[in-house]
């Protein structure tokens, strides 16, 4: 389909007039001769609906994200050009609590306008693609959406059962480009949008029977030389996909590289990863040229996620008989914040009014649905003493995950096989202060008490790792605590260089651990005693776990690509990389649930050592919540130290 391009009030709105004529213009515009023109593509990504700068969860304002804010960016970029243009590379619809307001409660009829595309439409997006995440909310909810959009949404690897696409394959926009010498001049720009096949998996429940995803290189073959013989004379491929092998694997969800291969592709927006090209995040990846900005050779960006970055590809475009060929080309991600010496935040554009107006009634109607219940505990949330024995906030986290890895096992290889769930405390006191602790009272939960739950923007992943490699990931946990001496009394628990964050509990085995051995592994994980081992009594359904046998373990993105330097943990083990953040998958469940009882199930437990008694310390809250401590001979024992209360285990 061929779109003429015009100017509208919108687009007027999001350039920044002000600032119109001030600007120092690219040196391809300020330089470009007579039959050369600099035509400037801008790159949304990600944005997960981001509008606002405001974090949901935390509830306050926050200056990394927003395209309110990116959309200064795109003021000054336009300003500082004579040709631009401004696509979105998808997972614009879901990804924050004004996501699931709009799906769960206000609803996406038809006629209706979704607050993303409202704000991409002040902005000025001229062009976009789908993202896997523009289906978790079903076919009808997307259609309804992108039914308000004023630009054209592509995508060229989707289809439904009767093989007709699900969207238009690819456009071409019709535009005048001013040369160097002021003289105006045609071309038709074509844009191609693809999305991972694996939505098919992640989001089965709303696709089966209904779509086919094809594999994003052998559609490209098919559909890019389609385009260019209907008159594209430049192909921009908006790839929501990641930068990943430079080989092509059939299916393969991050395929930027060999797309770019793709005879007739010219630039390649690409995203989905929520990384940074040009940038140190692909420094000595095989396939790309962070310093000449390129991507299998062809230019290319990723702009971060949320709003972080613009992206920007430059090009000097020289006429060619009717046509266009790239003379020369520059990419960059330009941030919207930084971060000084002490990695404080330091915002480095000022949010457009109009975008933020354009949508204040959502972002007031999103703080009162974060505000208020989405659901109930049977049990209090608490992590006083998530170091020391079985802990509900933990606990919930774990059903969590081990709920939705359940469901993306259905189908695939690995159904059957035993689902186990490894989480951590994070607010466990430490380093943070007798005040950092969880403590949500049982009763209505709100959306913002995730927060509490789980601080980090982690994503879900399932790992495959054998029986032994779940014990020596439990040997590892149990590095957090001291060496203890069966018979002497106080002796001093946790190990106070060893952080919170890396005391996994696995939950879907019983298991005691052993305080008396020493510890297999340091606080960085290097092994220091190869035959030490702590765990014992590990066992799975009532029968000892069977070492040799093998179990998908439901973690997030951190751990299972090596972070903590866990065993079965490298990357080379995940067997599912799940598109949602394991907040955005306890605030499903809680949804879904309605009421979640997530009292500790004491999966875990000390052994016993003949008279010993051991000292840690909690936040002064403990205190109120000792008597729901099961399993477990504890007292009060004075004052810590630091605004700390000290307690006592009997062992």
């Amino acid at each position: 389909m061929t779109r003429p391009f015009t100017l509208s009030r919108r687009r007027l709105l999001g350039t920044g007039m002000a600032g119109l004529g001030l600007a120092v213009l690219h040196p391809f515009s300020a330089r470009a001769a007579a039959g050369q023109a600099h035509l400037r593509i801008m790159e949304l990504t990600d944005l997960h609906v981001h509008v606002w700068p405001w974090d949901y969860y935390a509830d306050r304002e926050a200056d990394t994200m927003g395209l309110a804010r990116t959309a200064a960016r795109v003021a000054e970029i336009r300003s500082e050009s004579t040709n631009s243009l401004l696509l979105d590379n998808g997972d614009f619809l879901q990804g924050n609590p004004m996501g699931d307001y709009i799906a769960y409660e206000r609803g996406m009829a038809e006629g209706q306008e979704h607050p993303i595309v409202t704000a991409m439409n002040e902005v000025g997006v001229e062009g976009g693609t789908l993202g896997n995440h523009e289906f978790n909310y079903g076919l009808e909810f997307l259609e309804n959406t992108i039914a308000g959009a004023g630009f054209p949404v592509v995508c060229a690897n989707v289809d439904r059962m009767d093989g007709s696409p699900l969207v238009e394959r690819w456009t071409i926009i019709e535009r005048e480009l001013t040369d160097g010498a002021g003289e105006t001049h045609p071309i038709r720009i074509g844009v191609i949008g693809f999305v991972p096949p694996q939505i098919m998996q992640w989001d089965r429940a709303h696709l089966e029977g209904n779509v086919t995803a094809r594999d994003i290189v052998e559609a490209a073959e098919e559909h890019v030389p389609a385009l260019r013989e209907a008159g594209a004379q430049l192909v921009i491929a908006l790839c929501h996909s990641g930068i990943g092998a430079a080989a092509h694997e059939p299916g393969m969800e991050n395929a930027a590289i060999p797309l770019a291969g793709v005879e007739g592709v010219d630039v390649i927006l690409t995203g989905h990863s929520h990384l940074v090209f040009p940038g140190p995040d692909h420094e000595g990846t095989e396939g790309v040229d962070v310093a000449a900005g390129t991507i299998g050779g062809k230019p290319g960006v990723m702009a971060g996620f949320w709003g972080s970055h613009l992206g920007l590809v430059d090009l000097l475009l020289e006429r060619e008989g009717e046509g266009w060929r790239v003379a020369s080309h520059v990419s960059e991600a330009r941030p919207i914040y930084e971060r000084d010496a002490d990695r404080n935040v330091v915002p480095l554009v000022e949010s457009v009014a109009a975008v933020e107006q354009s949508v204040a009634e959502e972002h007031q109607a999103t703080l009162d649905y974060v505000r208020r219940p989405v659901g109930q505990t049977a049990a209090p949330l608490y992590s006083y003493f998530a170091m020391v024995a079985d802990d509900p906030s933990v606990q919930i986290v774990a059903n969590a995950q081990m709920w939705y890895v359940a469901q993306m096992m259905q189908g695939t290889e690995h159904e059957g096989l035993p689902v186990l769930s490894a989480a951590a405390p994070f607010k466990a006191g430490g380093r943070g202060g007798p005040d950092y602790y969880t403590d949500v009272p049982a009763g209505d939960i709100a959306i913002r008490n995730v927060a509490d739950l789980y601080l980090y923007p982690n994503t879900i992943r399932a790992v495959r790792v054998s029986g032994q490699e779940v014990k020596d990931w439990l040997e590892r946990s149990a590095g957090a605590f001291n060496r203890i001496e069966p018979g002497e009394a106080d002796q001093m628990l946790i190990n106070t260089d060893f952080p919170s964050y890396n005391f996994d509990v696995i939950d879907g085995v019983t298991y005691r651990i052993d305080l008396s051995q020493p510890a297999r592994f340091d606080r960085d994980g290097a092994v220091v005693d190869e035959s030490a081992s702590r765990i014992t009594d590990l066992m799975l359904d009532g029968a000892p776990l069977d070492l040799d046998a093998e179990y998908i373990v439901a973690t997030n993105n951190y751990r299972a690509e090596g972070g903590g330097s866990f065993p079965g943990n490298d990357g080379s083990t995940i067997v599912f990389e799940g598109p949602d953040t394991n907040r955005d998958v306890i605030v499903r469940y809680i949804v879904e649930q309605g009421t979640i009882d997530p009292k500790a199930d004491g999966n875990w437990s000390f052994a016993p050592l003949d008279g010993a008694t051991v000292l840690f310390d909690s936040g002064p809250g403990a205190t109120q919540r000792l008597s729901e401590v099961e399993g477990l001979q504890i007292e009060e024992a004075g004052e810590g130290e630091g605004g700390f209360r000290r307690f006592r285990i009997t062992l």
